[in-house]
């Protein structure tokens, strides 16, 4: 499977999973920006990011909102209210580049890439709303950066459509992310498994973007191989704004990125064989084949001189019939494993 670089990170099978803080509509000033930036790292994140976008070009005057986070609301007004300016961005991506946090953004828009670009920001995630809005892939593509396409609400046809549009601008360093778009998502919708399906179809890391309440998903897809995990990430559920009721508070992303960790090191490389700690376990614990009674040198070996019973020092049971008939050629003591040099 490929791998791509992100900055100074791999992602790809193999390499540790990289977890995205997207603080991006849970601020509206610098010091609410930094703050969730500093308990971002101080919880582990491996990078933030937020969404860059103008009102009047994400959504027309008469959209409106009918989700859990939101009730019934007016998109050009919520997004009026949450969209930050040029210098706010440069406010933000100064202080990460200080504290050594990789930052990225979520830009909707032409005019949105052309603000980042001139920030050099080194990364680009496309949402799920733009998943499919192949004239906008093409341009985020053809800046040549590193893409992480978010693919809720699409069909896998819909996938493969994107990523051909994507590819046919010469930029391969691609990361699908599964994604369901519900504020909150149900667990119960979550479907994980799209993310080994779209590794095996497309060969691209895949990674995930949660918006269900607590961790269990996130682990859960840790645990069957994602390569990314996004999490919505504020300091307080009840603040004003719709993404902090289905945002993880600092102990929250703390539990998981541990979490995370902790699954990573379970799972193991795949290659089966005795764990270090199993090595003094495996020769107390294991059986082979002992000797019943004193066998003196020169007695010819019979069944019933011997057992099979730990510790597992001795000659392995698999080759018992091959011991019996044997000659001691030194004298073998009473319930000692029998070695290959005894017989």
């Amino acid at each position: 499977m490929k791998s791509v670089k992100l900055d100074n990170f791999i992602i790809g099978d193999g390499h540790p999973i990289h977890i995205i803080a997207e603080i991006g509509g849970n601020f509206l000033n610098f010091e609410e920006a930094k703050r969730l930036i500093d308990l971002a790292i101080d919880s582990g994140a491996d990078s933030v990011k937020l969404q860059t976008y103008r009102a009047h070009t994400i959504a027309s005057k008469k959209a409106t909102y009918d989700m859990p986070n939101t009730g019934i609301a007016n998109q050009y007004d919520l997004f009026k209210q949450y969209e930050i300016d040029f210098e706010l961005h440069q406010e933000i991506w100064n202080y990460c580049s200080k504290n050594d946090i990789l930052v990225f953004s979520t830009p909707s828009h032409l005019e949105d890439i052309e603000l980042l670009e001139k920030l050099n920001c080194a990364i680009y995630k496309v949402g799920s709303d733009d998943s499919c809005n192949i004239p906008f892939l093409k341009q985020v593509a053809s800046t040549g950066k590193p893409i992480i396409l978010s693919t809720g609400m699409c069909t896998m046809q819909e996938v493969r459509d994107s990523v051909s549009a994507i590819l046919g601008e010469n930029n391969d360093d691609l990361i699908l992310l599964h994604c369901v778009t519900n504020y909150p998502a149900q667990i119960d919708q979550t479907n994980l498994h799209c993310i080994t399906s779209m590794k095996r179809e497309f060969g691209l890391p895949v990674g995930y973007s949660d918006h269900t309440l607590g961790n269990v998903c996130s682990l859960a897809a840790a645990s069957i191989g994602t390569n990314l995990i996004e999490k919505h990430f504020t300091n307080d559920h009840d603040a004003d704004g719709p993404d902090h009721i289905l945002s993880a508070e600092p102990s929250e992303l703390k539990e998981l990125v541990a979490g995370v960790r902790d699954i990573e090191s379970a799972l193991g490389d795949g290659i089966k064989r005795p764990s270090k700690d199993e090595l003094v376990t495996r020769r107390n614990n294991r059986k082979s084949i002992i000797a019943n009674a004193d066998i003196k040198k020169g007695t010819l070996i019979t069944r019933n001189m011997l057992s099979i019973k730990r510790p597992g020092m001795g000659i392995e049971p698999k080759y018992f019939e091959q011991v019996v008939g044997r000659v001691a050629v030194e004298d073998i003591p009473a319930e000692e494993p029998v070695y290959w040099n005894y017989v």
